[in-house]
């Protein structure tokens, strides 16, 4: 028995059918087609067609229909498929499930003002959950097509997610999404209702927004179309997907209270699992509800990898990283921004990188740059906790910047906590684990158990632990001295 995870991100399709030990038995990717057309859109907006999500969706699950039965494997084995895509892309369809018009992208920016109508129009449920709406929200992008594309608003039946749409093109059912992705679309994660301010302060009818279950349970079939465009057997069933960032987090092997990932890419993000709904006053995080039920606090820094692609640009990064053991820790101390303003373990625009000290060499530069990103993401940690999160033992850890093992040892020695990096790190292993969580297992938590594999551990060296306390403790005064807290 497998399941199959579908992942389609922002610049293609990624499939990957499991087996309940976590084994690939087949795979595929897919680019998306170029559209070209929509590069000339104004400065800030992202738009892209759904139909070249589903041409590439469709390209990938044929691919591992076919490998199934290449190795001898009855695609009617699969016991279920879960997508996850792009969170607060937004898409109004038709009484036939059809788009009206392309889909607005999460990092569509055109909606700032709305998302203050927003904010002050659910000022009680901003509050109730402790997050702000902002342009990267649904909510907003709708009520901008409200405002602006009256004709559009008037014909849709349903906006949906990504997931929805493609849900909708494999199960029929266009009408359905999920807890994961519904938050940024102004769902009530607490009272599981949308709530009334949408409809009396908004003006937008609650029956053109989908009815929300949770992730992993079966929300309908593989259609016969579906089955002659994809290859995938009809009557297969189609479970209520997630988010990308949700499915990450589900595939780095994170799933009980206080475990936490840290992936990071060009930027950092943490996520982690809390009984309790984790509030910020400042904003600078928000929860998404985890599908049984605990919570999912997280939060994003402009610090990552960034500064290696940067700074070290064109530098062969595996021969850095051998060094790095005789140069750790440095005596420098770096803030390794490399763009104005940052968002999270602070927020402040203004924001700028530093460095206090002279490197001896690019071996010294490199490591430092690799310590501030580890200083940081004890900062983060740090926050989290005064927020009353709890923030176990074992970090887990995903994205580019996971791949160096002198890394992950780096950030061991800041964080005094193991670091695991599973063997898989992609969205559709998260997804692969969804579609499981209900028909392979009896809950999400043995389903990550069971099929999330180690592909890498470090632990702690207790005399570098000290030495990097020394060495925090200056960086959080250099950050105080310079308006950072």
């Amino acid at each position: 028995m497998y399941v199959l995870g579908l992942d389609v991100g922002t610049q293609g399709a990624r499939a990957l059918v499991l087996d309940a030990e976590g084994e690939v038995l087949a795979q595929a990717s897919q680019p998306f087609a170029s559209s070209a057309h929509l590069e000339l859109l104004p400065p800030g907006w992202s738009e892209q067609h759904p139909h070249e999500w589903w041409n590439a969706a469709v390209a990938c699950l044929r691919k591992v229909t076919d490998e199934l039965k290449l190795c001898g494997r009855d695609p009617r084995g699969i016991k279920a498929i879960a997508v996850d895509s792009t969170s607060g892309t937004i898409l109004p369809l038709d009484r036939k499930g059809e788009p009206l018009r392309p889909a607005i992208m999460y990092n569509d920016a055109r909606s700032v003002t709305e998302a203050e109508e927003c904010n002050s129009a659910g000022k009680i449920l901003v509050e109730k959950l402790g997050y702000k709406f902002s342009s990267a929200f649904a909510l907003p992008k709708i009520l901008w097509i409200k405002k602006n594309q009256p004709e559009i608003f008037e014909q849709t039946s349903v906006f949906a997610h990504a997931v929805d749409f493609l849900v909708s093109k494999l199960a029929g059912n266009f009408h359905m999404s999920d807890t994961s992705n519904a938050l940024k679309t102004g769902y009530d994660l607490i009272d599981r209702r949308w709530p009334a301010f949408i409809e009396e302060s908004l003006c937008i009818p609650t029956e053109k927004l989908p009815q929300i279950v949770t992730p992993g349970l079966v929300i309908g079939q593989v259609t016969e179309k579906a089955a002659r465009e994809t290859g995938i057997p009809s009557g297969i069933p189609v479970v209520a997907g997630v988010t990308d960032g949700t499915a990450g987090f589900l595939a780095s092997g994170a799933v009980k209270v206080g475990d936490w990932n840290t992936t990071i890419g060009t930027t950092m993000v943490l996520k982690g699992v809390s009984k309790e709904l984790v509030k910020d006053p400042l904003g600078r995080i928000y929860c998404h509800v985890h599908p049984e039920g605990y919570w999912l606090p997280g939060g994003a820094s402009n610090v990552g990898a960034e500064c290696l692609e940067k700074l070290f640009s064109g530098k062969n990064l595996d021969e850095l990283d051998a060094y790095v053991p005789q140069y750790a820790p440095t005596a420098l101390v770096v803030y390794p921004l490399v763009r104005k303003g940052e968002r999270f373990p602070f927020v402040n625009p203004d924001a700028e990188g530093f460095i206090l000290g002279q490197p001896r060499d690019s071996r010294d530069l490199y490591t430092a740059y690799l310590e501030g990103v580890g200083f940081v993401e004890r900062w983060c940690l740090e926050v989290f906790a005064e927020l009353g999160a709890e923030v176990g033992d074992t970090i887990y850890t995903t994205g580019g910047g996971a791949k160096s093992v002198e890394w992950m040892q780096v950030r061991a020695n800041i964080l005094n906590r193991r670091i695991v990096r599973p063997k898989l790190t992609e969205c559709a292993v998260g997804a692969a684990v969804i579609a499981a969580s209900k028909t392979l297992f009896e809950s999400l938590e043995l389903a990550v158990s069971a099929m999330v594999k180690v592909g890498e551990a470090v632990e702690p060296e207790p005399k570098k632990v000290e030495l990097y306390d020394v060495n925090y403790r200056i960086f959080r005064e250099a950050c105080v001295s310079r308006g950072y807290s």
